[in-house]
């Protein structure tokens, strides 16, 4: 299997991409009220920074979701229909000269996708890992003016139109399946994620605010079928475009600031040992819950095609994992080669 990654530099307000191009959309915007991105968000509209400025955050709230709403009407033009967006977005707690408030991101960008024609799916709450052992902010141990910190960031899911329908008998939709028991722990409507080092420069990382591989490992994984296509319109460092490489879907992801994006070469390097890693890992997973299955007294009842191990359901029969065997640089991005993990 082979599989293509094309990186722009550019403005996610401008794709690079003809009408109905790609499955999915995995990404993780700038979220407005967020201090490391007032500089970016004021670069693309001046009267942002005014409003900072004075203070106004109702104000400024608005005009950057305004900035960001150019970005949704271009994820509806390029998804397929039946396609899927996945929105990594946070809320924001913040105080100004108009005093302290939370600014409701997610509600936000709900409100303006769906008006681009966007179906609203169930979302997703994940929890960011983090070593700090305070649970609340403002007038410390008394009462009554303290508050909940923000620990969950949501994943907003949006599908194009009615469900995706894919070509008459689609071996690589069944390929694609996952696990059952991973059905039940993906498809909760709350992830608790593991704490996992970023493999990027701190100063990289603060700039881009990068999500950890597994989020948009299993957002590709759940969403999509070998041989689909995923986006990217604010890649950042590329986590998103790794996921799509260690799960072999082609990608396309898009940025304006080329030093973000230079950071990926060296990322696209771990490619060929973190696919089989990660692969390696679910086939051990999998064994070990059908061992337990049986030591309970249960049994799979289904052989499957291509491993030594039974499946819970008919429909993960013929799964099939792969690894990265290269990745070649290419005019735009990289080429990708898998072949299966045993």
């Amino acid at each position: 299997m082979e599989t293509t990654h094309r990186v722009h530099t550019g403005d996610a307000r401008d794709l690079p991409l003809p009408d109905d191009s790609v499955e999915l959309v995995v990404t993780s915007p700038p979220y407005p009220m967020i201090e490391m991105w007032d500089d970016i968000f004021g670069e693309l509209d001046p009267a942002i920074a005014d409003a900072l400025d004075d203070g106004d955050g109702d104000r400024a709230f608005r005009l950057m979701h305004d900035v960001l709403d150019s970005v949704w009407a271009e994820i509806a033009r390029v998804l397929v229909p039946g396609g899927i967006a996945c929105l990594n977005v946070g809320d924001a707690t913040r105080s100004l000269a108009d005093g302290f408030r939370s600014y409701p991101n997610g509600a936000e960008v709900t409100a303006r996708v769906t008006d681009h024609g966007l179906r609203a799916l169930p979302d997703i709450l994940w929890r960011k890992p983090t070593n700090s052992g305070a649970k609340f902010m403002g007038s410390g141990m008394v009462p009554p003016n303290a508050y909940p910190t923000l620990e969950h960031e949501q994943i907003l899911v949006f599908r194009n139109g009615e469900r995706r329908r894919l070509e008459p008998g689609a071996t690589r939709r069944y390929e694609s399946a996952y696990f059952w028991e991973e059905r039940n722990e993906w498809f909760s409507d709350l992830w608790e994620l593991p704490g996992e080092a970023q493999d990027i420069e701190a100063g990289l990382r603060d700039r881009s605010g990068a999500f950890p591989l597994v989020v948009p490992y299993r957002l590709i994984s759940m969403f999509s079928v070998y041989g689909d296509t995923v986006l990217d319109p604010f890649l950042g460092t590329g986590t998103t475009t790794l996921a799509a490489l260690v799960s072999a879907r082609n990608s396309v992801g898009v940025d304006r600031d080329p030093e973000l994006l230079a950071a990926l070469a060296g990322r696209v390097e771990t490619a060929p040992d973190r696919s089989r890693e990660i692969a390696r890992d679910r086939l051990a997973d999998h064994r070990e819950w059908v061992t337990n299955r049986r030591a309970d007294g249960g049994e799979p009842g289904y052989d499957a095609a291509h491993y030594d191990f039974p499946v819970n359901t008919k429909q993960e029969r013929q799964i099939r994992l792969y690894g990265v065997d290269s990745v070649e640089g290419t005019e735009d991005g990289y080429r990708a080669t898998h072949v299966p993990v045993e």
